[in-house]
């Protein structure tokens, strides 16, 4: 179970050094395929439009056709704008203001654990951790409270693992990332044990921070008439991977993937 770990670690790195890789070519702030943006010049109506960039980086304008976009901020479009039109005549003095609409072109992937896995657009109402969650219906009931953000700054991918609920809890959301084109949201698995033997619900449970053995038997549904709260036994994997036999009290605590057994009385 450690080695599957540690794939999906790696695989999510590996997932955020390309994705940051490949949108790395421009700067935040620049336009690219999918984004909706209006232009507008001044005194000339006619020549106003909104148009979406296209899967190559342009934009078709009148007069002038296709016009590569994508790479340029929106102040650096106007301007590319302004000068072919004065380049090929149509206007003398142009004064052109090119404004985003919407931004499809810088996203956030989601992925594992939550309602709806894909790409989420960023924009300046949800560039924030919560944000992005929030758009992909939040953290399933299988996921893990503690999120994993691989990013990549300056070129070096970084991994950050955060507990969402304990942000709110601590009133500290500094934690609360603003994320950036190419990042990457990883929600795993919560954490599981099992329970079997005399009790009444059989099977595997959320681990909860703090649990112990008593709040396991509960979970459970409690003992069967014949079962018996004396020495439980866990069957717990060890940091070398082997499986080792436990005897267990109510109070002693629970970790990730153990098997709790309560046995028949024998009186």
């Amino acid at each position: 179970m450690r080695s599957a770990a540690c794939r999906i670690s790696c695989s999510v790195l590996l997932a955020g050094a390309l994705l940051a890789a490949a949108t790395a070519a421009f700067p935040r702030d620049s336009l690219g395929a999918g984004d909706l943006i209006r232009i507008t010049v001044f005194q000339n109506p006619d020549l106003g439009t909104e148009t979406r960039v296209a899967g190559n980086g342009s934009i078709t304008f009148p007069l002038l056709g296709e016009v590569a976009l994508a790479g340029l901020t929106p102040a650096d479009a106007g301007e590319r704008i302004a000068t072919q039109l004065r380049q090929r005549n149509f206007l003398r003095n142009p004064q052109v203001n090119v404004a985003v609409v919407q931004v499809r072109s810088r996203q956030v992937s989601v992925l594992g654990q939550v309602a709806r896995p894909g790409r989420y657009a960023l924009d300046e109402s949800s560039s924030r951790l919560t944000d992005l969650l929030a758009l992909a219906g939040g953290i399933g009931p299988a996921g893990d409270d503690t999120v994993t953000v691989v990013r990549a700054r300056d070129g070096t991918p970084e991994r950050l693992d955060i507990d969402v609920p304990g942000m709110y809890r601590s009133g500290d959301l500094s934690r609360n990332l603003e994320l950036q084109d190419g990042d990457t949201i990883y929600v795993q698995r919560a954490p599981v044990f099992y329970i079997y033997g005399e009790v009444q619900r059989a099977g595997a449970y959320r681990l909860e921070p703090g649990m112990l053995v008593m709040r396991a038997l509960s979970l459970g549904g409690g003992l069967t008439p014949r079962g018996t709260e004396r020495t439980p036994r866990i069957h717990r994997r060890m940091p070398d991977g082997s499986v080792r036999q436990l005897d267990a009290r109510l109070g002693d605590a629970v970790q990730a993937d153990d098997v709790i057994h309560f046995r028949e009385s024998l009186f």
